[in-house]
């Protein structure tokens, strides 16, 4: 049960420690943000962003990841 635990939560810090790499060089991924079906209204002195397209290819690549890993695991 202990080895178990130890396991999920050595995968669990490798994603987020994944994830802090990737915010911390958004920026210089060119497509991250400026896909077509990115929501952006830009009002004098307001401004909306609702990155809906980048927001579903980060989840198909996350679910194929994820299946990926689970057909390697025998599953």
């Amino acid at each position: 049960m202990t080895q178990q635990a130890g396991k999920l939560l050595i995968i669990s810090g490798l994603i987020i420690a994944a994830a802090g790499v990737l915010i911390m060089y958004s920026d210089k991924i060119p497509f991250l943000g400026k896909l077509p079906g990115d929501i952006r209204i830009k009002k004098d002195n307001f401004e909306f962003y609702f990155p809906l397209a980048t927001s579903v290819v980060i989840s198909l690549i996350i679910s194929l990841i994820m299946y990926l890993i689970y057909k390697m695991r025998g599953g």
